[in-house]
């Protein structure tokens, strides 16, 4: 039997949001048990619009997890301990059209009630049903700085979930 998760309201995370993104990274996964991606990521937030808890996390349209992304009404972002960097390192660095992420890693999938896919190796996981998206545009940039982390303009999409549930 694999590990227990138990959801908590996303309400008691004392997580610090900065630090959870942008230093411990995550990892978004889309898609079925039977047909998923997944990838590392360390842009997003969280908080509070429409009157709903959210996340939002970005995907470019070149990256292999877009696809499922596209195709989900339903996503997972997935947190880890500090042991698990290297599957995170490799999630972000090799694609799902090439390798197979899951044999490469060891990660152990689990599919929730609603379908979406998380790892058992979770710290923790936010189960989001996707609510808005928009792309990222050049043209919108207020600090022409911001445009040189594009050298290929390939502009990230934005995708906003709702979080239905959190695990830990």
């Amino acid at each position: 039997m694999g590990k227990i998760f138990n959801k908590i309201d996303a309400n008691t995370i004392t997580d610090n949001p900065f630090k959870l993104m942008k230093d411990d990274w995550m990892l978004i996964t889309a898609g079925t048990k039977d047909s998923f991606n997944t990838m590392t990521a360390a842009w997003g937030g969280l908080g509070v619009l429409w009157n709903k808890q959210v996340v939002f996390c970005f995907v470019r349209p070149t990256r292999h997890t877009y696809q499922f992304m596209e195709k989900s009404e339903y996503f997972t972002l997935t947190f880890f301990e500090d042991q698990y960097r290297g599957i995170l390192n490799i999630c972000g660095s090799k694609s799902g059209r090439d390798i197979d992420k899951i044999k490469a890693t060891g990660l152990i999938p689990i599919e929730s009630e609603k379908g979406s896919v998380y790892f058992e190796q979770a710290r923790m996981v936010f189960e989001c049903r996707k609510i808005y998206f928009d792309d990222i545009k050049q043209k919108n940039f207020l600090d022409s700085k911001i445009h040189e982390s594009y050298p290929l303009k390939d502009y990230h999409r934005l995708y906003v979930g709702e979080i239905i549930s959190c695990l830990i």
